[in-house]
């Protein structure tokens, strides 16, 4: 919340204006923040006795019973305005309930960012968010974790397919061990971003770290004629920008290559077939406007830590892809990621009638089992990787096309939300 004070004085010769501008906003961990026992969200709205609650129109579809629930019980007179907020629903048409507007083919060109009074935040969600969508936001922590907190990076390193594969742990029957380090995980990474963006709240400062990803992905999201999911695009970034610091001689070869298997343990892009030395020319031209003619490239230096380049030009960048392009032959699918392009789902164009209370008894239906099966074939395999480092239990992750706990992107069960 942004609370501005000012005041307007006479002097001699004129007039002197001050003011400051306090600004305060808190951030919860709540798991189950509509369980009618909770009554933390319920107590900020009771001053007001009323709720106006804006939801994505999926989102109202699976929790709109409890949450209405939750409001009643509290007695809090609750209006709900439902929106899409896909990725083409993102347009000057629905600029009143989007704050961002993708424009020119680049994403989020257009829009503003007013944070809340109060986060609440609730990772039992996770429950109902399909495993294509956990992977996409695994990239987030990767990206802050990889630039700034190394703990943080070694947990995501270790846990890796089993975050993905239990929700973070919240799924039923996640083992404890896991959901110990998923709570680790996000609470160190939103506190380190929230320490590097503090400062900066105003965003005057342009050397971000947490623009790290953010530097060729905003042109290369949107080429694919099926766009690529946001955490999939800044994963290109992320590992080509973690190449071109390795040709630097600021990331070791050992870290490098830590930080490109994490991605591909993941599933994550770290490559695309129309990335080339083109759009890497035109997303350098592109940002370059928007921090100040600078080119503010955030990188890793040393794994853990991060510096930023301003020095390098088309001829450097351009080597550092063609040597990416050769490493990405190491990995399956020559570094492209697993679910990696958008689907109705993400588009907005979808509407789910999946409800979260059936989701429950499906998932407890379904508890402690998991799916090994890739594209159809049965192995202990995991995006083409062993499965070694994943926890006792969770040998066989991963699966693609199949079912986990009936919510994934697979032709049986629930498809993002849906009834398939």
């Amino acid at each position: 919340m942004s609370d501005m004070n000012a005041s307007v004085s006479e002097t001699k010769s004129g007039f002197h204006v001050e003011g400051y501008e306090k600004i305060e906003y808190d951030f919860t961990f709540i798991d189950g923040v509509f369980d009618l026992e909770n009554g933390n969200l319920a107590d900020c709205y009771k001053r007001w006795g009323r709720v106006l609650a804006v939801t994505d129109l999926n989102i109202y579809n699976t929790y709109g019973e409890r949450m209405e629930k939750y409001f009643r019980h509290y007695g809090l007179d609750l209006t709900v305005h439902k929106t899409k907020i896909g990725e083409k629903a993102k347009t000057i048409p629905t600029l009143l309930s989007i704050v961002a507007v993708n424009y020119g083919n680049y994403k989020n060109r257009l829009g503003a960012y007013h944070a809340p009074i109060h986060t609440f935040l609730d990772f039992t969600f996770l429950r109902t968010l399909p495993r294509a969508q956990i992977r996409n936001g695994f990239a987030e922590l990767i990206k802050i974790s990889s630039c700034s907190h190394l703990e943080t990076f070694n947990l995501l390193d270790r846990y890796c397919e089993a975050l993905i594969d239990t929700g973070f742990g919240r799924t039923d029957g996640a083992p404890d061990e896991v959901r110990k380090a998923a709570d680790a995980i996000n609470r160190e990474g939103i506190h380190e971003m929230l320490k590097l963006e503090t400062p900066n709240l105003h965003e005057i400062g342009l050397d971000r770290v947490i623009a790290y990803g953010h530097t060729w992905s905003p042109l290369h999201e949107l080429i694919p004629e099926t766009p690529l999911r946001h955490g999939h695009a800044i994963s290109i970034d992320m590992a080509y920008s973690a190449t071109l610091a390795n040709v630097r001689g600021l990331l070791n070869d050992k870290e490098h290559r830590r930080v490109l298997d994490l991605f591909s343990r993941a599933g994550l892009s770290m490559d695309h077939h129309q990335f080339n030395e083109e759009v890497l020319d035109k997303g350098t031209a592109a940002i370059m406007k928007t921090r100040d003619g600078k080119l503010r490239a955030a990188v890793p230096s040393p794994l853990g830590k991060c510096v930023f380049l301003n020095d390098v030009d088309q001829a450097e960048m351009n080597r550092a892809l063609q040597r990416h392009k050769e490493l990405m032959k190491d990995y399956p699918r020559n570094g492209e990621g697993l679910e990696a392009y958008v689907d109705a789902s993400d588009t907005g164009y979808t509407e789910s009638d999946f409800n979260e209370n059936k989701a429950i008894d499906i998932a407890a239906k379904k508890a402690g089992s998991l799916n090994g099966h890739i594209n159809g074939t049965s192995s202990p395999m995991t995006n083409g990787h062993s499965a070694k480092k994943g926890i006792e239990g969770l040998k066989e992750t991963n699966g693609v096309n199949g079912a986990y706990d009936g919510l994934t992107n697979g032709a049986s069960g629930f498809t993002n939300g849906a009834r398939g």
